[in-house]
């Protein structure tokens, strides 16, 4: 064992500190369930639902597009006519008066949910096209588009 130790002193280091080996450590990849264990593949798989969807829907004048952003800690929402390419209206989790909200995550996609249907109203749209992000309508998105349809809004 003292043969295949060598010592930090014999390269100039405190005397007996024993030199680590340097390992290439190895990217393990899980195998089975699609997108478990690996974030980057759940980010690519969703971006890929999402392109499918807004392949199928556009928003208009009359009826923009209700696109929602959700991150791990915030939801945003935004009213898009993508025929003019402008943001009629938008509302988001980081807002105060969301953040003043009791309640989890969902209890506030809720209240962002009842500020975008407010501000449509005020922009005069009562109808919009649902662009849930590639996002599985359940949870935060699912509360979100409830409180906009109990707001007035029409899906």
């Amino acid at each position: 064992m003292a043969k295949a130790q060598k010592t930090a002193s014999k390269a100039g280091g405190k005397k007996g500190a024993p030199i680590r080996s340097k390992k290439k450590k190895v990217a393990v990849e899980v195998v089975g369930v699609i997108g478990v264990g690996r974030p980057t593949e759940r980010r690519r798989l969703r971006a890929s639902r999402h392109d499918r969807i807004r392949k199928r829907i556009e928003g208009s004048p009359s009826q923009p597009r209700l696109a929602v952003h959700r991150s791990a800690r915030h939801i945003h929402v935004q009213l898009i006519d993508d025929k003019a390419g402008v943001t009629l209206a938008a509302a988001s989790s980081v807002e105060a008066d969301v953040q003043a909200v009791d309640g989890d995550k969902k209890a506030k996609a809720a209240k962002v949910g009842e500020l975008i249907a407010q501000r449509a109203k005020a922009a005069g749209v009562d109808a919009v096209v649902f662009d849930r992000g590639g996002h599985v309508y359940h949870g935060r998105v699912a509360a979100l588009a409830d409180a906009a349809r109990a707001g007035g809004l029409e899906f």
